[in-house]
């Protein structure tokens, strides 16, 4: 296989691909760990399970590589070109009759097996993640999952019951400290305190759960007035069952309410049927339209880099590496607006999407002729400028030596 790929190929795809998984691999880590400080916030306020955390990380990992992955593209071969012309190798390429449509040959090939990897993503594997983290998250809100009973607060069961528990040991096995205050249909209310408790399951009735309580005091409210005034009675007990109702739990829409659930035969369905309302379609159609312009743009992130890479002649200025990360993301942001506004049919998709598609596509393709065929061109060579003086300028106001005292001042006269 080697010898089938010339060596200037090979040593341009090792220089690719080395700060391209990099990137791929920063990138995650940073999405994930911020995602997942909130994850483990929003479970333990919801009272579930910590193993969930990681499930719905997993679920959003989709969601996170269709930005990561054109990021990491841009990043690679743009580190890869930078290298070559800080350390003058990229000159003498050009020198022996290398043209930079010829050495992006294998920054292509990774281009064309990252669109594929993307097209996969953003129209079949994301669509199912994201419905998979949105069930989740409301079996997380509806108790589907498990939910813990905060000790020292009260915690609403039902409708028809509160429950405070002044302590839990033994991983919430063993109560202490238990009161509960429990109403019927009929009205009548019945306050109970007691010791000690358990929760235990039923084998009859998986919807209700038993909470074994002792050495405690049951106050009933029953209504009845004797003299004027209500009189409740009061029962000890060294044991008691309480039944529990858990309350019921709806299931989870089916996948496809939201247009971004959909895959590409989905969507294409959606789009061509007239069977749909109008608001179905234009969601749809914003959505086709949105992940295609995302992937067509992969094609163009080559030619970005090699713009971006190239500093000035006898500068190693990183300016590029700046202005490409938030030429993407911009861009990535304005797609996502356009999506919002086509999808509600304020905007028609081919303003919301073509339109800066193709003003960013000519961006792009004017930077790349500057620097490949316009001899000594530079694609941002003003910001270049301005940089550079502008860090002349900080570092005089940094380096700039005090003044002197004024008794140095005379010392120095009198000599």
């Amino acid at each position: 296989m080697s010898n089938l790929i010339p060596s200037i190929d090979r040593y341009i795809l090792r220089l690719t691909l080395v700060p391209m998984l990099g990137v791929f691999a920063l990138a995650a880590s940073l999405l994930t760990l911020d995602k997942m400080l909130r994850l483990f916030d929003f479970v333990a306020v919801e009272g579930g399970p910590v193993g969930i955390v990681f499930k719905m990380l997993g679920a959003m990992i989709p969601e996170y590589a269709s930005l990561a992955v054109p990021l990491g593209l841009l990043l690679g071969v743009l580190l890869a070109f930078r290298k070559l012309a800080t350390s003058s190798e990229l000159d003498t390429m050009r020198a022996v009759g290398l043209s930079y449509n010829r050495l992006l040959r294998m920054p292509y090939f990774i281009t064309l097996a990252l669109v594929g990897v993307n097209i996969a993503l953003v129209f079949y594997i994301q669509p199912i993640s994201r419905y998979y983290y949105e069930q989740m998250e409301y079996e997380l809100r509806s108790g589907a999952l498990g939910a813990s009973i905060k000790v020292g607060e009260f915690t609403t069961i039902a409708d028809r019951m509160a429950l405070r528990i002044e302590a839990s040991e033994d991983d919430g096995r063993r109560l202490v400290g238990i009161f509960a205050r429990v109403a019927n249909a009929k009205g009548q209310v019945l306050s109970i305190s007691a010791k000690e408790g358990a929760f235990l399951a039923t084998r009859d009735n998986p919807d209700t759960i038993i909470l074994r309580l002792t050495e405690g005091t049951i106050i009933q409210d029953t209504g009845m007035k004797q003299g004027g005034a209500e009189t409740p009675r009061v029962l000890s007990f060294s044991r008691h069952d309480l039944p529990i109702d858990l309350p019921a739990i709806e299931n989870f829409r089916a996948r496809g309410n939201a247009t971004r659930e959909y895959i590409l035969p989905e969507l294409l369905r959606i789009g061509w049927s007239r069977d749909t309302t109008p608001g179905q379609r234009d969601a749809s159609v914003a959505s086709f339209n949105f992940r295609l312009v995302e992937i067509l743009m992969m094609f163009l992130m080559p030619l970005l880099a090699v713009a971006l890479a190239i500093p000035p002649k006898r500068s190693t200025s990183a300016l590029g590496v700046f202005v490409s990360i938030v030429m993407v993301v911009a861009y990535h942001k304005i797609n996502q607006y356009g999506e919002d506004v086509a999808s509600l049919g304020r905007v028609d998709p081919v303003l919301a999407f073509w339109v800066p598609f193709v003003l960013f596509a000519s961006l792009i393709v004017w930077m790349y002729y500057r620097v490949a065929f316009v001899p000594g061109g530079q694609a941002i060579g003003a910001l270049e400028t301005a940089f550079a003086k502008l860090g002349k300028r900080m570092g005089k106001l940094f380096t700039r030596r005090p003044p002197r005292s004024y008794q140095a001042q005379a010392a120095a006269a009198a000599e």
